[in-house]
């Protein structure tokens, strides 16, 4: 049976530690300095034979205005209202603080399965927070270490009357209705195989500086207030993961931290969020470069989409703050235009214009993604790629250096997410760029590719001398007469 457990504490108790212990893998972000969670963080977690939902949630602190730290402190809370278990995680070798006691009481409250740990407990230095926490009134205390992993089969053993009462308490699935399900997906699958799933959805990453309103967007697509938004820049450390519908499509959608000039990135924390935003485009399929209306295709901008290019990802533009641009139809020429001129190598790729809060020009950023990827995806035939490979001979033949004319002989398609085709010709290292470049952008207008990267591989076949590299030998018949001594002698 699948559950939820939620990870709460103050900050630095080791929360996301925890949580990359439970789900195997260094998903979040972990440094020494306290504060670095600040949205909700969900995974997928195992221990023993439990498979479950783990959150990691931002630390507890008391603060209930609307400053930052009431803002994920009210995300927090909100985890704790959803989740089925909340583990309580405090520092055994600091002891229990106020705060601690505070949170314990209120965790309470909130949430009728909540279990006690205390972390950094290995040796004699935990021993007296050990003592202290009995005093929180939330049962026996667990021990465990999340950087060493000691304690997780106490944590199991814990679990287990927890996780057998949820099942007590919970309605039961109708299984026909479930197998009803997962053959609709599975049929899908095999109808068209490039459509995303709920097993496979697609997977998007929305990209941008510093306060051009990633959170927002996200938020307004999902209809809530699931990100950590606000007027201060740089909010988000993480690159949270999100499973949604949109539209009807299963999707994937990555929130990451706003990337600014590499000179400009002294902190580590902050080089590492920049890192892990980076690592979420490579894994992407569709990335969303968020511009913002009043300083768009700054340089930073444009170094962000060609880095999306040059890792192959379908690249759609946004441009967020849309309601309070005054000049709407200029600023759009302007905006296209520019777009043309400083980012040749994404011609034709869709630029859509939103507004992250008022969620105006959302169903057109779906369709311009779902689009996006759909082109990512496609294959032509060989046929049909020579015939237009002809064309294109025939209205500009490829140059001759050196008195000998570049033969283009044959052309396939070998990879597609990208789009990647192989031509076999005659001296490929003597083709100029400017000719390569004729060649995609025939491919991008005759095939309805707009912006998607293209990869054109250049093969020799045919020209080479096949006894170019080898040595000279002597027959063996005129060998072995030389082998003889001359007549007469």
């Amino acid at each position: 049976m699948s559950f939820t457990l939620a990870i709460v504490g103050r900050p630095n108790v080791g929360k996301s530690t925890l949580f990359n212990r439970l789900v195997g893998k260094r998903l979040a972000l972990v440094d020494d300095q306290p504060g670095v969670t600040r949205d909700l963080r969900e995974g997928e977690a195992r221990l023993g034979d439990l498979r479950f939902t783990v959150i990691d949630t931002a630390g507890l602190e008391e603060a209930t205005d609307e400053s930052l730290q009431g803002r994920m402190r009210k995300l927090t809370e909100r985890a704790v209202e959803m989740a089925d278990v909340c583990l309580f995680l405090i520092d055994a070798r600091t002891g229990v603080t106020p705060t601690d006691e505070v949170f314990a009481d209120i965790l309470r409250r909130k949430n009728a399965h909540v279990l006690l740990a205390c972390n950094k407990a290995e040796g004699r230095a935990g021993e007296g927070g050990m003592i202290e926490a009995w005093g929180l009134g939330l049962g026996d205390p667990i021990g465990i270490s999340a950087e060493h992993g000691e304690g997780m089969s106490d944590l199991l053993a814990a679990l287990m009357p927890v996780v057998d009462e949820i099942s007590l308490n919970r309605p039961e699935a109708d299984p026909e209705t479930e197998v009803s399900i997962a053959e609709g997906e599975d049929g899908e699958d095999e109808a068209e195989a490039w459509k995303p799933t709920k097993k496979k959805p697609l997977q998007v990453a929305v990209v941008g500086r510093p306060n051009a309103g990633k959170s927002t967007l996200i938020n307004a697509i999902l209809g809530e207030d699931r990100l950590l938004t606000g007027p201060e820049a740089g909010i988000t450390r993480d690159s949270i993961s999100l499973a949604i519908e949109w539209d009807g499509v299963p999707m994937k959608i990555f929130d990451t931290a706003g990337m600014r000039k590499r000179a400009k990135v002294q902190e580590k924390l902050e080089k590492l969020s920049v890192s892990d935003g980076l690592r979420a485009v490579k894994f992407a399929e569709v990335v969303v470069v968020l511009l913002d209306a009043a300083i768009p295709f700054e340089q930073q901008d444009l170094r962000i989409a060609d880095l999306a290019e040059r890792e192959g990802r379908a690249v759609v533009v946004a441009v967020n703050k849309w309601d309070v641009e005054p000049e709407k139809q200029a600023k759009l020429k302007h905006l296209r235009e520019a777009f043309e001129k400083l980012l040749p190598q994404l011609r034709g790729a869709p630029l859509v214009t939103v507004s992250a809060k008022t969620g105006k020009g959302l169903d057109r950023l779906q369709a311009a993604v779902v689009k996006a990827h759909e082109v990512w995806n496609r294959r032509v035939t060989t046929a049909k790629l020579n015939a237009w490979l002809i064309s294109m001979l025939e209205q500009h033949p490829p140059p001759a250096p050196g008195g000998r004319r570049i033969k283009l002989r044959y052309m396939t398609q070998a990879k597609t997410r990208p789009p990647g085709f192989v031509v076999m010709c005659s001296h490929p290292d003597k083709l100029p760029e400017s000719y390569k470049r004729y060649l995609v952008n025939g491919l991008r207008d005759d095939f309805d590719m707009p912006g998607t990267p293209i990869r054109l591989y250049f093969r020799g076949q045919g020209d080479a001398n096949p006894y170019k590299d080898k040595k000279k030998s002597t027959p063996s018949r005129l060998r072995k007469h030389l082998g003889k001594k001359p007549f007469g002698d």
